[in-house]
C-alpha cells in the first residue's frame, strides 16, 4: 500500500513540474524556449524511467522468500501420495507373481518381504469369506472346563488360525457360541496378540443360526461313519472342547442336541494300533490337529499323507504301510 501511494505522489509531482516547465518556456526568448525544449525530452525520459523502476521493481529480496507454509504441505503430501501408488503398484506386481509361481509350485517365498507377504496373506483370507470352504469351532462347551482348559483351547484356536493364514487356499472360519463375557473370549484376547483382528466369524450365535442343518457335519471321534471328502456344499464343525478328565462322547451328544450328521476322521481306515509300553491309544485330537489334517486332505487329496504329517505319534497309532492289510473297519469305539 505504502508503495501505491508512493507511485501516485511521484507522478502528481512530476506531473505538476512538467506543467511549471511548459509556462516558464511561455515568457522566455525563442532561443531559450528551444534550447528547453531540446532538453525536455531528456527530462521526460529520465522521469519516465524513474517511475518505471519505482512501479515495476518488486520489494528488495521479495524475490527470494520460499513459497507459503500451506503450498508446501500439499506439495509435500502430494509427493506422499505419488511415492505410496507406486510402492502399492510395485506390490501388486509381486503379490499376483508370486500367486503365479505358488499355484505352479515354483515359488520361493523368502524372496518377497514380510510387507508384501502379509499382503497376500490378508487378500487370500479375504477371499475365503466368500470362495472359502466353510468350518466352525463350536465353543458351546466351555462353562464345563477349568481355567487350565480354558487356556490351553484359547492356544489351540491361535494354532489353528496361524495354520489357516499358512496355506494357498484358506477356510472360511467361524468361531461359533463365543460370548464377550465368556472366560475363553477374555482369554483368547489375553494371549492371541491380534485375536480381535482376526479374519474370521466370532459371534454369540450356534452354528444352526448361520447355516441349514442339512448343510452342517459335526466333526467327533465318537461318530460311526467315516469322513470320505470335504464338499464345498457343506459346512464343517469341530468340537471346541479340551477335557483333561476325560468325559466320553461331550461332542456327540452336542451333535445330538443341534440333530445334525456326524462324521469322524478315517483313522480307523488307515491308521493301525502301534504296541508301546503304556499300551495307551487314543484317537482324540485337539481342534487345530484335527484342522491340519482337514487341510493337507484338502491340499494333497490323500488322507494317507495327511494323517502321517498331522497325527501325534503319542497317541498309540501309524498309518497302515502299502503292505499291511487295513484295520477292521468296524472298530468304532476308542480307547482313552
Amino acid at each position: 500500500m505504502r508503495n501505491a501511494w508512493k507511485f501516485k505522489e511521484e507522478r502528481q509531482v512530476s506531473f505538476v513540474y512538467l506543467q511549471g516547465i511548459s509556462a516558464g518556456m511561455a515568457h522566455t526568448k525563442p532561443e531559450t524556449s528551444e534550447v528547453q525544449l531540446n532538453g525536455t525530452p531528456e527530462l521526460m525520459d529520465l522521469l519516465h524511467i524513474d517511475v518505471e523502476t519505482d512501479a515495476v521493481d518488486p520489494k528488495p529480496g521479495r524475490e527470494d522468500l520460499p513459497c507459503s507454509r500451506n503450498v508446501l504441505r500439499k506439495q509435500r503430501h502430494w509427493e506422499k501420495q505419488v511415492a505410496a501408488k507406486k510402492s502399492r503398484r510395485k506390490e501388486e506386481k509381486l503379490r499376483r507373481k508370486m500367486n503365479r509361481e505358488l499355484e505352479s509350485g515354483t515359488g520361493t517365498e523368502h524372496q518377497f518381504t514380510k510387507r508384501v507377504m502379509k499382503a497376500i496373506t490378508k487378500e487370500r483370507l479375504a477371499e475365503a469369506r466368500s470362495t472359502g470352504l466353510k468350518l466352525c469351532v463350536d465353543l458351546s462347551m466351555t462353562d464345563c472346563m477349568s481355567d487350565k482348559e480354558i487356556s490351553r483351547l484359547a492356544g489351540q484356536l491361535r494354532r489353528l488360525y496361524g495354520s489357516n493364514k499358512k496355506v494357498t487356499r484358506p477356510f472360511h472360519l467361524f468361531l461359533t457360541d463365543l460370548r464377550e463375557d465368556s472366560r475363553l473370549y477374555r482369554e483368547c484376547v489375553r494371549m492371541n496378540d491380534g485375536f480381535l483382528n482376526y479374519t474370521m466369524d466370532i459371534t454369540d450365535e450356534s452354528c444352526l443360526d448361520l447355516f441349514p442343518p442339512e448343510s452342517v457335519i459335526y466333526l467327533t471321534p465318537d461318530a460311526e461313519e467315516a469322513l470320505e471328502s470335504v464338499d464345498a456344499d457343506k459346512v464343517y464343525v469341530l468340537g471346541g472342547l479340551v477335557d483333561e478328565s476325560i468325559q466320553k462322547k461331550l461332542s456327540l451328544s452336542r451333535a445330538g442336541e443341534l440333530s445334525v450328521r456326524t462324521a469322524r476322521l478315517p483313522i480307523d481306515e488307515y491308521m493301525v494300533k502301534k504296541d508301546n509300553v503304556k499300551n495307551f491309544h487314543s484317537k482324540i485330537l485337539a481342534v487345530n490337529q484335527v484342522f491340519d489334517i482337514l487341510l493337507t486332505f484338502c491340499d494333497t487329496g490323500s488322507w494317507k499323507e495327511a494323517l502321517q504329517m498331522w497325527f501325534p505319534p503319542g497317541k498309540g497309532y501309524v498309518v497302515a504301510g502299502s503292505d499291511s492289510p487295513p484295520p477292521p473297519t468296524t472298530e468304532t469305539h476308542r480307547v482313552e
